[in-house]
């Protein structure tokens, strides 16, 4: 498909509001490609229409992947919010971010458009009028908090139809009979006093309320003095089973407080949200999605546009008296004032910087951090998504047949000390880290020249010869095996380099000089996560969501890790690296140390005082040595 130009559908000056609104943008079969808002329309949409080298990538794509552009005002910035999160709904456009849950929780739901509601665990978020609590992580942990909650709360378990049928013939369903069900199926409740025990199961699970256990061991005191020990026994265990409902889980917050945390980890392709649903001071659910990423956006607006789904549909009772979040969206105000709306009070929109707001948001970020990796990986390990992967490249890089080994090079140095470089391997999509390696760079002028370096010592070694072949005729030679290939003189298909045009040319000039044919090369620049190829102007772009592009990121991060690894390995062996990074250390002072002390050993068991003890360091300066050489 040619590329539009976004000049033929470009509105013509001063045709566009200057209000705020929600604009879409079509591509020629009329398929919304994307949505957004803006507060001024006109300001917004002019950024779009900037020359194309001036625009991001990504966002270049999307308007000449565009055929038209229409748009919508509307009364207030709170409306447009709305709007907003109404199209994405709707037409689920390619472009904007792209949520995919990890896995399907399980979730505690009490069905109350029921005659006599009953608690459930499922994992359908659909059921009509039904009140969730949750997600849970695993299925046993809702099937526990519901078996203390009924014997404090014994509301209705039994299916639809044995409630039907029991009700119709007088005769309990089977749960009722054996003390499972506490519906007006077991003929011991009516169906005003069950719907109240309905609403005080609600009460508790919504926030702990204290006046349960307030009152039953109110109960069970007076009980216990009128020596009516059996029913002051039931109290008890009452109290017990509620105590265990909410030492599962922890208190993380004052006891009054109602929350949602977000923690978002985010990489340029993808991002991963842990949640953690706060009441009464603890925490009653988690939630985890991830999130695929088309356009570049900022962390605010991602935050903006994960709040909107998750309280886009929600009820009013669902939505916490405050959210907390890692970073404030530039419409802020307008976002707490449209959670206002839904909740029908003041909703709190905040960032968690200290005490135990931060702590938890630290322990959500460290859970989103780990689904994201979990993702990344899952998709990386798939048979399916490796052999996409892998065509894709193929075919975005114009390649006779599919790379099947790939090796992938990045330099590291420390503000242009203990240069290293990385190799790192994949084999059919998967990481081969027994063929790994790590090269120590002695003298270098620049990036380019290290590439340069490296790849000429790495293509050197395609000529080793293989191992010799046992000579049938000789002497105690039993069967003659096959030749050994050395496993690092296997020549790849494909080499990626970490970096843009200047990278991928210090390669090529490698490859040249070694007299290598036939050996593909691209580099990807971290900043867009272009793929650049030798002798192209322009990158080649692959959409975010392609697999090709996943496996080409995680080989780029792989050589990153492996780099730095080995380079803060020499760092920790190379005494005047870590001696330049302590404030105050010049190379003249380093020197005299060295000088000194004789040897690395000798100044790492020194005291603060014998240091303090050599011509112009002083008590502050030694400490700090001392300190820092105990770090290493």
């Amino acid at each position: 498909m040619t590329p539009a130009d976004p000049r033929t559908y470009k509105p013509r000056p001063g045709e566009i509001p200057t209000q705020p609104g929600v604009y879409r943008f079509r591509d020629g079969d009329g398929r919304v490609l994307y949505v957004g808002k803006a507060k001024n329309l006109r300001q917004r949409l002019a950024n779009y229409f900037a020359p194309l080298n001036t625009l991001h990538e990504r966002t270049r794509r999307m308007v000449t992947t565009a055929k038209s552009l229409e748009w919508t005002v509307v009364p207030t910035d709170v409306d447009s919010l709305q709007l907003e999160y109404q199209w994405i709904k709707e037409f689920d456009p390619p472009f904007n971010v792209k949520y995919r849950d990890d896995k399907s929780y399980p979730f505690m739901a009490i069905t109350l458009a029921d005659e006599a509601p009953r608690v459930m665990v499922t994992r359908n978020r659909r059921i009509r009028g039904a009140k969730y609590f949750g997600p849970f992580p695993k299925v046993w942990a809702v099937r526990d908090t519901i078996d203390l909650m009924l014997k404090v709360f014994p509301i209705r378990t039994c299916s639809d139809s044995a409630y039907e049928r029991a009700m119709r013939t007088g005769k309990p369903c089977f749960p009722g009979q054996i003390g499972k069900c506490g519906g007006p199926c077991s003929q011991r409740v009516t169906i005003a006093e069950h719907r109240a025990m309905v609403d005080d199961f609600i009460a508790f699970m919504q926030g702990g309320d204290e006046r349960f256990t307030v009152e039953l061991t109110r109960r069970m005191k007076d009980a216990a003095a009128g020596m009516d020990y059996e029913a002051a026994a039931q109290y008890r265990d009452k109290l017990e089973s509620l105590d265990a409902v909410l030492s599962k889980s922890a208190l993380v917050l004052p006891e009054k407080a109602d929350a949602d945390l977000f923690g978002v980890a985010e990489d340029e392709l993808s991002a991963a949200v842990h949640q953690f649903v706060i009441r009464g001071g603890r925490v009653r659910g988690v939630h985890s999605t991830t999130i695929d990423k088309e356009l570049d956006i900022s962390g605010g607006e991602l935050v903006e546009q994960i709040l909107q789904r998750t309280y886009g549909d929600a009820e009013a009772s669902d939505v916490p008296r405050r959210v907390l979040v890692p970073s404030l969206p530039a419409d802020a105000d307008e976002l707490a004032d449209w959670l206002a709306e839904r909740a029908g009070r003041r909703v709190e929109l905040a960032v968690a910087q200290r005490g135990q707001r931060a702590e938890l948001l630290r322990t959500a970020t460290l859970n989103a951090q780990q689904a994201l990796i979990r993702h990344k990986t899952r998709r990386g390990s798939d048979y399916a998504s490796r052999t996409q992967a892998l065509a894709e490249l193929q075919d975005a890089l114009g390649l006779d047949e599919a790379p099947l080994r790939i090796e992938c090079y990045d330099i590291s140095h420390l503000q242009g000390t203990n240069v290293v470089a990385s190799m790192v391997v994949f084999e059919d999509g998967l990481a081969r880290k027994d063929q790994y390696r790590s090269f120590a760079i002695a003298e270098t002028t620049d990036d380019t020249d290290s590439m340069y370096q490296v790849l000429m010592r790495r293509l050197a070694r395609l000529d080793e010869p293989e191992d010799p072949v046992p000579d049938p005729a000789a002497d105690g030679v039993v069967a003659a095996e096959p030749p050994k290939r050395r496993r690092f003189s296997y020549p790849p298909q494909l080499l990626i380099v970490d970096g843009g045009q200047p990278q991928v040319a210090a390669a090529a000039r490698a490859l040249r000089d070694s007299g290598r044919e036939g050996i593909a090369l691209c580099g990807i620049a971290k900043r867009l996560e272009e793929i650049w190829l030798p002798d192209d102007d322009f990158p080649v772009i692959l959409a975010r969501t392609s697999e090709a592009l996943y496996l080409v990121q995680r080989l780029r991060d792989e050589a990153h890790r492996f780099a730095i690894t080995h380079q803060r390995k020499r760092r920790k062996r190379d005494i005047r690296t870590v001696l330049s990074e302590v404030p105050g250390l010049g190379d003249a002072r380093i020197k005299a140390l060295l000088t000194h002390f004789g040897s690395v050993k000798a100044l790492r068991a020194a005291t603060t005082e014998e240091i303090e003890a050599l011509p112009g360091i002083g008590r502050k300066l030694a400490d700090t040595i001392v300190r820092r050489l105990g770090e290493e």
